[in-house]
């Protein structure tokens, strides 16, 4: 059992300086080198005098040079914000004004952004000091190790804090209980930005497993990824559902094409009944488990290995049973069906809440009389069937969509903030499989601008504006112009009957 993130990593560094722990697109670096470069960036922190405790933001991609720095600003006794370098420059300004943060790292694709009163390190400015840290500065316990932001109805983003305990109540159930080969070699596809990459990064690195990266302009490029992904050799896969079934068009993409390929993790969304049926098909010899956990609850609470048996017993995959040391009760008063209701969980990798955001911690997080750890209420709806859990949605206006989990509020917030707009409402659109395949923009537009502009126009110039405002990943995919929206007896527009009309056409 691990008892130290920083301590074991650098253990494994210590024993073996040239076991080779990162390889990006061929750039190899050992585990000696992750150590040095880690430590040179924890004394170039501590020289900064940076306030005890406070966290780092750091923007950059998925370069050795990133998770060095992470290591470095945990060794220094700092959690870590990551930014995705491909986040556009209003997602940083939002997520400084929410930390708080005075320190932003920089580490490739500098933003064009002027943040007041902060100060910029960029890894040029790292020396060689490469002195031992005390272990005494190293983040543990209960204080943050990372914090993830995700988005808000509001148009915040929430920051989602993980502590050094939170980390290692999911770490050793992942290590011990997914049959992981002997030192793994894991692909890490996932931006560092997005939580599921945590799946991949520390059971790799506290393992003296190896990461093999895909960056994200990879796999945002069709013929790239295609190019890529049969080069790579690993044998541990960590996804969404949705960006496996997208590597199904690569001919390759299978058992003989990838030999060394033993086991598929996936979360983040549902996954298929089809798309596990034809992974079997594809890698038959393979492990492929199906996971759950919201970013509060540090990356996964349940997993279940999805093997024939179970394929042929249920229509609609399990999420798994539930970690040894966690607890999820069913609050049945918020679900339609006997036995069904709101997902609550409860156990030492429970978040201690959302940073400097007590009204939102409040809602989401409680405490019972009695109970050691947090609980959360996930607003997912489920039930069991005796040990095992099975996920049905949501019950508020959140949504999973190609892995990241939206606030259709949010894009709902900047619609309608648009000059064009009266009011905007964001749909997910179902497929058979109940799995979010589109984000549909239903828009009433104000009085007169229909006669303006052509269809093609207004998306372009909604889409536009909406770009600025939120991330990427949250733009919807098809904009519908309607005479009027459906309103309901508050004079609200009817959020639930969008969503149902979408979906019945």
């Amino acid at each position: 059992m691990i008892k130290n993130v920083i301590e074991k990593i650098d253990q494994i560094a210590q024993e073996d300086p040239n076991l080779l722990a990162y390889d990006y697109l061929g750039k190899e670096n050992t585990y000696g080198q992750l150590k040095k470069r880690s430590d040179e960036w924890a004394n170039k922190l501590i020289q900064s005098n940076i306030p005890d405790g406070e966290p780092i933001m750091v923007w950059g991609g998925q370069t050795f040079e990133m998770v060095a720095c992470f290591l470095g600003c945990v060794k220094s006794g700092h959690a870590y914000i990551p930014v995705a370098n491909y986040s556009n420059v209003e997602r940083l300004a939002m997520i400084h004004d929410v930390s708080k943060s005075k320190y932003l790292i920089i580490i490739d694709s500098t933003p064009d952004i002027d943040l007041p009163n902060v100060t910029v390190i960029t890894p040029d400015e790292v020396g060689h000091d490469d002195a031992p840290i005390s272990k005494d500065r190293y983040v543990k316990d209960d204080e943050n190790f990372y914090i993830i932001f995700t988005s808000g109805t509001t148009g915040k983003p929430k920051g989602v804090q993980i502590s050094h305990a939170n980390l290692l109540s999911f770490l050793n159930w992942e290590i011990s209980d997914f049959k992981l080969p002997t030192n793994p070699i894991f692909l890490a596809q996932a931006p560092y930005s997005f939580d599921l990459s945590v799946m991949s990064l520390y059971p790799a690195l506290t393992t003296g497993g190896k990461l093999v990266v895909m960056p994200h302009h990879v796999t945002q490029n069709f013929a790239e990824l295609f190019k890529v992904l049969p080069t790579l050799k690993f044998n541990v896969w960590v996804s969404t559902p949705s960006f496996a079934q997208m590597c199904f068009l690569d001919k390759t993409f299978n058992e003989q094409g990838h030999p060394d390929l033993t086991h598929f993790l996936f979360c983040g969304e549902e996954l298929p009944h089809t798309e596990a049926v034809m992974l079997r098909k594809k890698f038959p010899d393979s492990h492929i488990y199906n996971t759950y956990g919201p970013t509060e609850t540090t990356v996964a609470v349940t997993g279940v290995e999805i093997t024939d048996e179970v394929l042929d017993k249920y229509d609609r995959l399990p999420i798994g049973r539930v970690k040894p040391d966690t607890q999820i009760t069913i609050d049945t008063s918020k679900g339609d069906k006997e036995g069904e209701g709101e997902i609550i969980i409860t156990g030492p990798s429970v978040s201690k809440g959302y940073l400097n955001n007590p009204e939102k911690t409040e809602k989401a997080f409680f405490k019972r009389e009695g109970e050691k750890y947090p609980s959360y209420r996930t607003g997912d709806a489920g039930f069991f069937d005796v040990d095992m859990l099975f996920y049905r949605g949501r019950i508020d206006f959140q949504i999973k969509f190609n892995g990241y989990r939206i606030e259709l509020e949010e894009i709902n917030f900047y619609l309608s903030k648009n000059e064009l707009v009266r009011y905007g409402v964001a749909a997910p659109k179902y497929n058979k499989d109940h799995v979010v395949k589109q984000i549909v923009a239903e828009i009433e537009l104000k009085d007169g601008v229909k006669r303006k502009y052509s269809e093609g126009e207004l998306t372009k110039m909604i889409r536009d504006q909406l770009s600025k405002d939120i991330m990427p990943y949250m733009l919807p995919q098809r904009y519908v112009y309607k005479n009027s929206l459906p309103i309901s007896q508050n004079g609200k527009v009817d959020i639930k009957q969008v969503i149902k009309e979408v979906n019945e056409k």
